[in-house]
């Protein structure tokens, strides 16, 4: 049996600047982000707690790309999901290799509210009610005295 590759990524930070759209000649949306996740370590000489900051960058492809581009703004907390991609070119100036490890989005939250607050609204950091839209047709109630053991409805076992 052979074994998997996993390729996973999430992380939840702050764009660190507008993004960036643009488009392929055949029209798909292209998104570009930077990210800037903290993560805490303990300072070995003061003993004190320090936020390390981490900058990744994302790629966001499609009518997402393009949702993010609308929406999103230097700053405003987002939670990704994706896999990683590492790409190599040859420098522009004929300098040699360039490589780059860039994360391509499957999914990105958008956190916190438009106006940039990324406080979240029930005490954990993350908002109680995200502002992208939310489609809930799926959980339109049932008309009245429909459904098994309902008034009016049919009792009988369906098999």
């Amino acid at each position: 049996m052979a074994a998997s590759n996993i390729n996973v990524v999430v992380i939840t930070g702050n764009l660190t600047q507008d993004p960036e759209l643009r488009h392929l000649g055949s029209g798909t949306a292209v998104c570009e982000l930077r990210v800037a996740v903290n993560s805490r370590r303990k300072d070995g000489a003061t003993g004190e707690w320090v936020d390390k900051p981490n900058y990744f960058n994302v790629t966001v492809w499609g009518a997402q790309g393009e949702n993010c581009a609308n929406y999103l703004a230097k700053g405003r907390p987002v939670a990704i999901e994706g896999r990683l991609d590492w790409r190599e070119w040859e420098a522009k100036d004929g300098s040699g290799k360039r490589q780059a490890v860039q994360i391509v989005a499957n999914s990105v939250q958008f956190l916190g509210s438009r106006d940039g607050s990324g406080g979240g609204g029930n005490g954990n950091g993350f908002p109680s009610q995200s502002d992208t839209p939310t489609d809930t047709s799926d959980y339109d109630a049932a008309p009245a005295g429909a459904g098994a053991g309902g008034e009016g409805g049919d009792d009988d076992i369906p098999f």
